[in-house]
Order: structure tokens, then sequence, then C-alpha cells
């Protein structure tokens, strides 16, 4: 069976469809006309559609084999980001301030493309699949849902990929081990006392509290995590006071931590809250801490899977087709799929300096994709999951 020609023999198809939902960007959780339109895709395709309840956006398309067999999980998230897309693209967003930015639309369109050959050549192998077309991942929320509604029951095995500009649109990343980081938020309300400006003796100084406290959080990573071990602890906001003249009386930061080493994670909540307490009783202030766990570390830890993903890129494009690429601290919500079964995360390139726009990194404003790597990624997805149905 040659999957590649397949694939090549709906570029088309799969190119219109990067295009439409390019075009139609919608964000977190509001993914309802591209939820409408996968469904209509996957009907004309003749695949078996569910949705999501209490107005839950994505679907899933299933795909049975010609006999019982195991379950296989094919992700595709779906959601757009709010940027002001500048490409000059003749199929740029219609939607002011809304922008397929991070790359889901190409996701999709090889998730469809999948699906359409899987289809057809289903008669050749055993087992079922699940096509996951996953609302929010954006905002970390899409995974953790869906699975409340049962998404993963009965599943075996999920397979996910994201486009990346960092390195060539001829490459491919199938990798063992750590890909992406544990991604948690806090916020940081700091207390004091209010007093005029002029006597600053008479109040407690929550920005000069907050300044301290900022500066001593970085210690967690300096000087207490294990320096060969990555890990971020980054204050994104700061906001407080009322006036110039007015010695401030609250501060509220909101921050991000991110690690690979599930471990220290569970720790680092404790030197948080024990960093920013001392620190602002210091002071003369109190500490509050709101601390909200979310997605894991995506860790490529299965080697069965490895080995079936990474040959699947060799049978169709040669092993210099796949390519190394170092952890990156982004987040992935797919971390949550794998947590309940064994998953495989790679990393299809799309850079082509041809292609201005194509090596911008994603969610920037003018962030492009060469579309020949679409092609690849669809019969990558197709090979691994013929492969890992019959065994190969």
């Amino acid at each position: 069976m040659d999957i590649r020609k397949k694939a090549e023999n709906i570029k088309d198809y799969i190119i219109e469809m990067r295009r439409y939902f390019h075009q139609n960007p919608e964000l977190s959780l509001e993914e309802f006309e591209t939820t409408k339109k996968i469904i209509e895709e996957l009907n004309k395709m003749g695949i078996e559609v569910s949705t999501f309840k209490n107005g839950l956006t994505g679907c899933v398309g299933t795909i049975k084999g010609a006999k019982e067999g195991k379950t296989l999980l094919l992700r595709a998230d779906i959601d757009a980001l709010s940027v002001l897309e500048k490409t000059n693209l003749e199929f740029a967003s219609k939607v002011k301030g809304k922008m397929h930015a991070c790359g889901h639309d190409c996701h999709i369109a090889m998730l469809l493309g999948a699906a359409k050959i899987l289809n057809e050549i289903k008669e050749s192998f055993s087992g079922t699949i699940k096509l996951f077309f996953q609302p929010a991942e954006e905002i970390g929320m899409g995974a953790k849902l869906a699975i409340e509604q049962g998404v993963m029951d009965n599943v075996d095995a999920c397979y996910g990929v994201h486009v990346t500009p960092r390195f060539d649109s001829s490459k491919i990343n199938m990798q063992y081990g750590e890909r992406m980081a544990a991604t948690d938020v806090f916020k940081l309300t700091v207390e004091g006392v209010s007093s005029h400006g002029s006597s600053p003796h008479l109040g407690h100084d929550a920005i000069v509290a907050s300044g301290a406290i900022i500066t001593g959080l970085q210690t967690i990573v300096s000087r207490i995590n294990n320096p060969l071990k990555p890990a971020v602890v980054t204050i994104g906001t700061i906001k407080g006071g009322q006036r110039f003249n007015i010695i401030a009386n609250e501060v509220v930061m909101e921050g991000n931590v991110r690690t690979f080493d599930e471990n220290f994670r569970k720790e680092i909540e404790n030197y948080i809250r024990e960093i920013s307490g001392s620190i602002a009783k210091a002071h003369g202030c109190t500490a509050k801490l709101e601390y909200r766990y979310g997605t894991g570390v995506v860790i490529n830890k299965d080697k069965n899977l490895v080995d079936i993903a990474q040959n699947a890129v060799k049978k169709l494009y040669g092993e210099e087709t796949l390519i190394e690429m170092e952890k990156i601290t982004g987040g992935e919500d797919f971390s949550l799929l794998m947590e309940k079964v064994p998953g495989i995360f790679g990393y299809i390139g799309t850079k082509n300096l041809n292609i201005p726009g194509s090596e911008k990194i994603n969610h920037h404003e003018c962030f492009t994709v060469d579309e020949e790597a679409l092609i690849r990624g669809t019969a990558v997805a197709i090979q691994f999951t013929f492969d890992y149905l019959e065994g190969k």
C-alpha cells in the first residue's frame, strides 16, 4: 500500500481545509462553526461522528476496521488565538483580532486528510480509530473537559503532533523522552497598609514588599532547583497602587511555573507560599497565594510507540527525514491524554525560507507554514495508525 502517494493524491483537499480554517478562526470554547465544518467533512466521508454534552465544542469521529482490535486515538486541536494577523496571505483571517497563529488549522487539515484515507482503507486493518478534534488547547482546558465526558474510554494509545518552524519542512521529529514542560499558574495578593507618601513609616508598602518577593522567588530556580533540571518561575503581571503619593495597600501579581520534574513540580507551590509569606511579613504585609495546576509534562516514554512512529517516517520519507529536537518549556494539554494511556507526541517541521513568515515562531502575527509539510504530516499519521493497529 503506497500511503505516501495516497496522501499526495489528496494534497489539494488538505490545503483547502487548512486555508478554510485559517480564514475562519475561533477562540477556545467558541469553536462552534469550526466544529460544524469538521462534522460536515466527516459526514461526507461516511464517518460516524459524536459530539460532547453541555455545549462543549469539538467532536470525535470513529472508524472501525475489518476486525476487532486495539483502539487508537488521533488528536488535533482546533482553537485559534487572540492575535491580529499581519501575514498578508490571500487566505488571511477574516476575523479581526483572531488568528490561527499556532497552527491548529494545520492540525485539523492533517487529521481530516488522514481520516479520508483511513476510512477508505479500513478493510485492510483491525481495530478502531478515534479522531479527536479537541477544543480549547490554548487555555489548557479542552483535553480535561473531553476526558470528563469519556473521550479516552476504551482507548489503548494516543497520537498527536504539532507543526513547528524550529526546523525545516522536510524534517519530522519523533523522539523518546521529555518533549514539553508542565505548566502551572498562580496569583499572589500582597496586602499592606496605606499611608500618605510623605509618611511611609505610618504604612506598610505592598509595592516594596512585592519587589522583594519577585526577587526572592527567583531563588527557587537559581538556588533550590537542581540546575541540571530546567525550571522557570515567572511573574507575568503586577498591578498595584492608587496614586503617586499614596503608599500602596495592595498588589496583585500573576505568574506561571514550568518544569519537567514532576516531583519538584509538587514542591514549588509550597516554596512560593513560604518565600512570599516570609518576605511579606518582614515588610509588615501579608501574602495570599492561589495556585492552579495546569497541564503536565509531555513525555514520550513508551519506546514501542516511538519506534513505530520513527519507522513510519523512515518507510515514507527515509531515515534522513528524522531530526532531533531539544525539549521546550511550552505546555500542551495532550499530556492529560498521555496520563490516561501510552502516547506519542511529535513535531512536523514547517520552515521554508522561500516562504516569508514560515520562520516565525508559533503565536507570532506573521506566522505561516510551508503547506507541503502537511502532506507529510498526514501520511505519517496514516502510516503510524496502520502499523500500530496491525502490530508492525
